[in-house]
């Protein structure tokens, strides 16, 4: 029986993978911070810890057979720059150095599209894409580069280890946490969305695309995971729609959102609270841009779940929490 590490089990992709690695027959191991689950099952075993436990974590991967590396931290707040770094860095830093000490070991580290590079203009960008260091990056961003950075130089060392990078990825989860945020902004009925595009992706689809890649022999490369390039203003039109609420109409022009982001700033430095909106998301919202999904297909030979399904699902599933 293959025996496996999760990390970020409570999280929305890593919820999902650890349902699909428990119905795969794989006995899992589950590394939990402080966020309770209640998930349990006969092949499950849940480990109070941290990535930040280099030793903890070498014991762990001397046990198992492969590894899949959820676990990290969104956020796009000034103050949160430390904690990025030690999350998202150090803590992948100290899951590959673990992963080097057992050779037969296969790690899946799952990035972010935020991790790739585009260019102002750039319409369709692949995982070929340079990284270029420029003012404009934000704080996570970076720390999900530097984390892939950690796994470039495991594989030079012989690690056997595949990136994924999700583009926002949909699907029920805790509407107060991460992307699923999006749907609650829906159902609180608020009135302003903000001109752009945006990427989205099924959970399901996720977790179909890891377990195919870490199936074949991907090792040693990345792979986008995106579903679709939707409007944020039709994205909040189709979760209305299936919700019966009102959605969004105010369309907030591009020279508001510059006076908002510093507004919220200048909120921040004075409160200590994260702000609501900053530089980074302000300027992402407005970008239009698609993350292809050619190499995943060509390489697993999956399809992607159409928009308005992962919608309805994931509105189903979440009015328990209206």
């Amino acid at each position: 029986m293959k025996k496996v590490l999760l990390t970020g089990g409570s999280g929305l992709i890593g919820h999902f993978l650890l349902q699909r690695l428990l119905q795969q027959g794989f006995e899992v191991v589950g590394l939990l911070r402080k966020t309770p689950s209640s998930v349990r099952h006969p092949l499950l075993k849940w480990v109070e810890g941290d990535i930040l436990d280099s030793v903890l974590l070498r014991d762990i991967v001397s046990q198992v057979d492969e590894v899949y590396h959820c676990a990290g931290f969104v956020s796009y707040a000034p103050q949160d720059v430390n904690l990025l770094q030690q999350i998202n860095v150090e803590g992948t830093e100290n899951i590959v150095n673990a992963c080097l000490m057992h050779p037969e070991v296969k790690l899946c580290h799952i990035s972010s599209i935020a991790a790739i590079s585009r260019k102002k203009g750039q319409e369709v960008i692949d995982e070929s894409s340079k990284w270029e260091s420029v003012a404009e990056k934000s704080s996570y961003a970076i720390s999900k580069h530097f984390a892939e950075m950690e796994v470039w130089r495991g594989v030079a060392e012989g690690l056997k280890a595949v990136i994924v990078n999700p583009s926002i990825v949909l699907g029920p989860g805790d509407w107060n946490r991460s992307s699923t945020q999006l749907f609650k902004y829906v159902a609180d009925e608020r009135l302003f969305y903000v001109h752009g595009y945006s990427n989205f992706v099924d959970v399901r689809d996720v977790v179909e695309g890891i377990a195919l890649l870490m199936k074949g022999n991907h090792f040693g490369e990345r792979f986008i995971i995106n579903g679709h390039h939707e409007t944020y203003q039709n994205f909040f039109e189709e979760v209305a729609n299936v919700w019966g609420k009102k959605s969004p109409k105010l369309k907030v022009p591009n020279w508001m959102t510059e006076i908002l982001w510093r507004a919220e700033a200048v909120r921040g430095r004075v409160t200590g609270k994260r702000p609501l909106i900053t530089k980074e998301t302000a300027r992402i919202a407005q970008e239009r841009h698609f993350y292809t999904n050619l190499k995943v297909r060509e390489a697993t030979g999956m399809e992607f779940r159409p928009l308005h399904e992962t919608i309805e699902w994931s509105c189903q599933s979440l009015s328990a929490q209206m």
